[in-house]
């Protein structure tokens, strides 16, 4: 793994961890109002959620033309895509919804129970991204091909 995917892959996964275990629990836990602490918390998302998609499509165009595994074969690509996949139903799946139904507001029982529903689907999402992430990180992108000409199918 050349030191750029290194990179790449400690801002996004720390990125994921630092916002979602430390950040957003801390902003709940220190102002008073839980609507601005979720405003907050939604926009950090969207932002850790940016640098992953960015990261994800990078990361796995590397392991395409780099990688010394052939991509059928390439677990670390199968996580990467799995991992994209995930950001972009939560980003533009979840999030739209969890979005009108806030904007409608959430004073009906039926709208705060769905909104209730997809944030429970959506932090199940996260938790499983920042899970596969850490794999990521602990066995690394693999090792490269030995020259440019040796991508495989």
């Amino acid at each position: 793994m050349h030191a750029g995917e290194r990179i790449l892959l400690t801002l996004w996964i720390g990125g994921m961890w630092t916002v979602g275990y430390v950040v957003v629990p801390t902003l709940f836990d220190m102002l008073d109002s839980r609507i601005l602490a979720g405003a907050i918390a939604g926009r950090l998302f969207t932002i850790i959620s940016g640098i992953g998609i960015l990261s994800a499509v990078v990361l796995i165009a590397g392991q395409l033309l780099w990688a010394s595994v052939p991509w059928r074969r390439n677990w670390r690509l199968g996580v990467l895509a799995g991992m994209l996949v995930i950001l972009l139903i939560g980003q533009f799946g979840l999030q739209p919804q969890m979005a009108a139904l806030k904007a409608a507001g959430l004073a009906d029982p039926a709208s705060a129970a769905a909104f209730g529903r997809l944030h429970g689907i959506s932090s199940a999402l996260f938790l499983v991204n920042s899970l596969l992430g850490l794999v990521l990180v602990i066995f690394g992108l693999g090792e490269r091909a030995a020259s440019k000409g040796s991508r495989r199918e």
